[in-house]
């Protein structure tokens, strides 16, 4: 049974899953996509997608993987936060979400392992 700081590493990791989804989402079909009328881009969001149900019922496996995915994120808002002339705050979205995400998943494994202190 995970503890109770395990539970709000989960929370806070489908929050901000779920948060990056709407975010990459609504950036490449409407805030600056990169052609007018929306991007392909927004086929990014697809591997979240497939992690959504495994980090919302708190499978400490999905976690594990994802975490690593998530790094795939955090180097596309990094490179766009350099390279974009569009909304400069949509690249540090991303950025900031995907180290939440990253860090919540990584606790939520460590609390969740079996005879971790609760």
């Amino acid at each position: 049974m995970p503890s109770s700081l395990a539970s709000k590493m989960n929370a806070l990791a489908s929050i901000s899953l779920i948060a990056l989804i709407a975010l990459c989402v609504i950036w490449e079909l409407w805030l600056a996509p990169l052609r007018p009328g929306g991007s392909w881009l927004v086929l990014k969001v697809l591997p979240l997608l497939v992690a959504m149900p495994g980090i919302l019922r708190g499978r400490r496996y999905t976690h594990q993987w994802a975490s690593m995915l998530i790094l795939l994120y955090l180097m596309e808002g990094l490179v766009r936060a350099t390279s974009d002339a569009g909304a400069p705050w949509l690249p540090l979205a991303e950025i900031a979400l995907a180290l939440a995400f990253f860090g919540a998943a990584l606790a939520y494994v460590r609390l969740s392992r079996i005879g971790a202190p609760h």
